[in-house]
């Protein structure tokens, strides 16, 4: 069912820098709604200038709301929390145009904002140093203190949500900061800064710009200013950005590629388990680096549970994201659909079969967007690509084993250490694998593995550091000794 789409609501489509909206130079960039292929509006673009002077203000901030009353800046992130709670719909909105995913995942994305947010407000609290025993007419403390400016780089898989899950911390840290969106999808920052800036955010503290990203990730990385660099993103761009920060030896955060194995041992309970893998792999269309990409069912269940993953993944509706009853929406760019063409066409040509779906979406509704038919490969093996690159899209590829330490062995053959999933009854099974998987998140019976409260990061090529919980605040803190002597 066709329901009556909203139009792009009315918005700022600037550069943010100490306080103040202001054109770039470097013209503008169109903002492509990729369930019509639409263009939604055109957004400014800076140059390595701009960049510099934004890092300027949040240099220049940085005394300013370091040095505020703690309670006068808990107040302001909860107020932005709360004025994002206000938005809800408005934010939703914004995020479904240009990025495609449904408007119920867009809207509990912005509900993950507001706790995050409060949730970093209250961390802020909770910012303890230490006295450690000294001898006599000494003390020993160990204090906790902002890094400095950071510069931030976010995905556009997760629009909203990677950029207040980095800022959040940073502001209760005590940080100020510089913040560089995804080319595909600014219009969700601009509209949380417009948010920061209804908030009372002091001048200076967070700053948006918007541009070439290889020109301000190498501005970020060099900046003697910029103390610490957060990134979520690829592998390939990682690897990158850490070298060119390794000339100033900042602080870096990097969140990067996932290929998350999902282990489903004989005792699981199938129709529970599959209803958990189809929601999770279809989430925001499989673009997701905690998305199942590997799926391992032991041999005894192998084939009950392919006809009931078949059968739900029937089941499942792709469209434009604002029409009642979508599952899954576009996949982000046509980039996208051709790797995932690749891929199937490799597999397929080395035994793979496909049960449902492997082909683009093109007729009728579906002609000016980059949809992709729900899929499920079976016979997969490891001398097919699928089984070692991530596949950012609706692709489920499925692999049997017949013991644990063959699945173990199995899954953690891969470069990623991100997340990963295992389901079974048996806890004995269960402690064994979690210890072994060599992955930053493990997740059993369940695939929540990424809350406000809990750390989320990954090992190996997924990256480095956490965010979330009391480690994403400590990821934008220095730790200081200080040892003071009494004069008799």
């Amino acid at each position: 069912m066709t329901t009556k789409r909203q139009t792009l609501p009315e918005m700022h489509t600037d550069l943010f820098i100490n306080g103040k909206w202001e054109k770039g130079s470097k013209g503008m960039r169109p903002v492509i709604n990729p369930a019509t292929g639409e263009t939604l509006t055109e957004v400014s673009r800076g140059d390595k200038a701009a960049f510099e002077r934004a890092i300027e203000a949040a240099k220049q901030a940085f005394p300013v709301w370091s040095g505020m009353e703690l309670r006068e800046r808990v107040k302001i992130l909860h107020r932005a929390a709360d004025l994002i709670e206000e938005n809800a719909d408005k934010l939703a909105l914004i995020m479904t145009l240009e990025q495609g995913k449904p408007l119920a995942e867009s809207k509990g994305e912005i509900q993950t904002n507001v706790d995050n947010l409060h949730w970093n407000a209250e961390e802020a609290r909770r910012i303890y140093g230490e006295t450690i025993p000294a001898p006599n007419n000494h003390k020993y403390e160990v204090r906790k203190q902002p890094v400095g400016v950071v510069g931030a780089i976010t995905p556009w898989n997760f629009p909203s949500n990677m950029i207040v899950r980095k800022i959040g911390p940073a502001l209760a840290a005590g940080c100020t900061v510089v913040l560089k969106p995804a080319g595909n999808t600014p219009l969700s920052a601009i509209a949380i800064f417009e948010i920061f800036e209804e908030a009372g955010l002091p001048a200076g503290v967070a700053n948006l710009v918007m541009g070439s990203a290889s020109e301000i990730g190498a501005t970020f990385a060099e900046s003697k200013d910029v103390r610490k660099l957060t990134f979520t993103g690829s592998t390939e761009v990682g690897h990158v950005l850490y070298e060119q920060s390794g000339k100033t030896l900042k602080k870096i955060s990097l969140e990067l590629g996932g290929h998350a194995p999902f282990i489903v041992f004989k005792d699981a309970p199938i129709s529970e388990t599959v209803d958990m893998l189809v929601k999770m792999k279809f989430r925001n269309n499989g673009q997701a680096c905690t998305s199942p990409n590997r799926i391992f069912v032991e041999k005894e269940i192998k084939e009950v549970f392919t006809k009931e993953l078949v059968a739900a993944v029937k089941k499942i509706k792709v469209g434009n994201g604002q029409d009642e009853g979508v599952v899954t929406g576009p996949l982000i760019n046509d980039e996208s659909r051709k790797t995932i063409d690749a891929q199937i066409k490799d597999a397929t040509e080395k035994g793979a079969e496909v049960l449902i779906g492997g082909g683009r979406l093109m007729e009728g509704e579906y002609a000016d967007g980059f949809f992709y038919e729900p899929t499920v490969l079976d016979h997969v093996t490891r001398d097919m690509t699928i089984f070692y690159e991530e596949t950012f899209g609706p692709v489920i590829p499925l692999l049997t084993f017949e013991s644990e330490d063959q699945v173990i062995e199995m899954a953690n053959d891969s470069d990623f250490g991100l997340a990963s999933y295992v389901f079974t009854k048996d806890l004995r099974v269960a402690e064994k694998v979690s210890n072994a998987l060599e992955y930053g998140l493990v997740a059993i019976n369940n695939v929540a593995v990424s809350n406000s409260e809990t750390p989320f990061g990954g090992m190996k090529f997924s990256g480095l550091g956490r965010e979330n919980g009391k480690q994403g605040v400590e990821e934008f803190m220095e730790t200081k000794f200080v040892n003071t002597s009494y004069f008799k």
